[in-house]
């Protein structure tokens, strides 16, 4: 009769235990989920704003492109740097005949 008291008291002692100790691993569970939420959220911030960023870059860009590319400036530039000119009449100019080759005697 010894034997069941002891039995009945091990388990009525036994079932707390592994319930606590499942308690505390799902309580830590959850503290590394809401941890790695709170890294996720920075994370999606620090990419949100960095987006914001370089669409405003990129619109910058667009407007510098689009004044560089302007006609007037471009004929400007070729004119002053190239010495580029509108062409007047259309004229054809043959290139000179290449000169032969000495033929070599054997």
């Amino acid at each position: 009769m010894s034997a069941q008291p002891r039995s009945a008291a091990r388990s009525g002692t036994l079932l707390p235990l592994i319930l606590a100790l499942a308690v505390m691993a799902s309580a830590v569970a959850v503290v590394q989920v809401k941890q790695h939420n709170r890294n996720l959220t920075t994370q999606l911030d620090n990419m949100q704003q960095d987006h914001a960023r370089l669409l405003l870059e990129s619109a910058q860009l667009q407007l510098e492109q689009a004044t560089l590319a302007q006609q007037g400036r471009v004929d400007t530039l070729a004119r002053s740097q190239f010495g580029m000119v509108d062409p007047q009449d259309y004229q054809i100019v043959a290139a000179p005949p290449e000169p032969k080759p000495p033929e070599q005697k054997q």
